[in-house]
């Protein structure tokens, strides 16, 4: 973990106590989070959203350097393409902790077991269109709004081949007569 964090902060020219690393507040990571506060970095805990914070690594100002942890194989993918569409990086390696994970990657024609892939293995491609809307506050997105008359969504569009970000801010109206919008 130490020499991770090491390579982070040379890669970004920052000490290692500037860094700030997501991690899922999770029993399953608590030898992690000790190992990350022994190394001199800081831990932003968070209860979900972790596609949303592996997603912010990549986006500059949102004051999130790393995500660590285990996490769901599909949410890995996933935020390797909004990775690649921002042209950040990304390590991933499978966690196979139970018997029906290894018949599943064996289904699957997986291999090698302990390899770590980049965000290009991942999300492979030239073509990659990465949507998201919240639907809980994170780091990158603002969740779900409700008021009387319909509800407030905060959406993300990236395009891979022309390295584009589109945010969107949506009202989405209940039908009914006479409806106002008041914004904030």
């Amino acid at each position: 973990m130490a020499d991770n964090l090491k390579n982070i902060a040379k890669r970004l020219d920052r000490d290692i106590d500037d860094l700030v690393v997501i991690v899922l507040d999770r029993p399953r990571h608590a030898k992690l989070i000790a190992d990350i506060r022994a190394a001199g970095a800081r831990i932003r805990l968070i209860g979900d959203g972790d596609l949303s914070a592996g997603i912010a690594t990549a986006v500059l100002g949102t004051g999130v350097h790393a995500v660590m942890g285990s996490g769901g194989a599909p949410e890995g993918v996933i935020t390797a393409a909004a990775v690649r569409c921002l042209n950040g990086y990304r390590l991933g390696r499978l966690l196979i902790d139970k018997p029906e994970l290894e018949e599943r990657i064996a289904r699957m024609g997986i291999r090698e077991k302990n390899k770590v892939y980049t965000a290009d293995e991942l999300a492979p491609g030239e073509q990659l269109i990465f949507a998201a809307t919240g639907v809980t506050d994170g780091t990158l997105l603002k969740g779900v709004r409700f008021f009387a008359e319909g509800t407030r969504t905060s959406s993300v569009i990236m395009t891979f081949r022309t390295h584009k970000v589109r945010f969107i801010d949506s009202i989405h109206l209940n039908k009914g007569p006479n409806v106002k919008v008041r914004f904030a």
